[in-house]
């Protein structure tokens, strides 16, 4: 297991996620997003929110908080 921490980009809060990955092998993926691998390529076993944590810091509570209301009045847009 490896605890990853990350500042949001979007509300500058600093959180940590726990990955089910060796710190070996979560540090070999890392390194190969960073020198550009896409994200789904370097971490396969992760899902959606938890690869945007790492590439953003962004939880899924922020996103959620951020973005949901967006299509509640989407209507309103035609």
């Amino acid at each position: 297991m490896v605890t990853f921490e990350r500042k949001s980009q979007l509300t500058g809060i600093t959180h940590q996620m726990t990955f089910a990955l060796s710190p070996d092998d979560f540090r070999d993926r890392l390194e190969s997003w960073q020198e550009g691998a896409l994200i789904q390529n370097a971490f396969p076993m992760l899902d959606a929110d938890e690869r945007e944590f790492i590439m953003t810091g962004i939880t899924p509570s922020e996103w959620d908080e951020a973005f949901n209301h967006i299509g509640d009045n989407i209507q309103d847009c035609f």
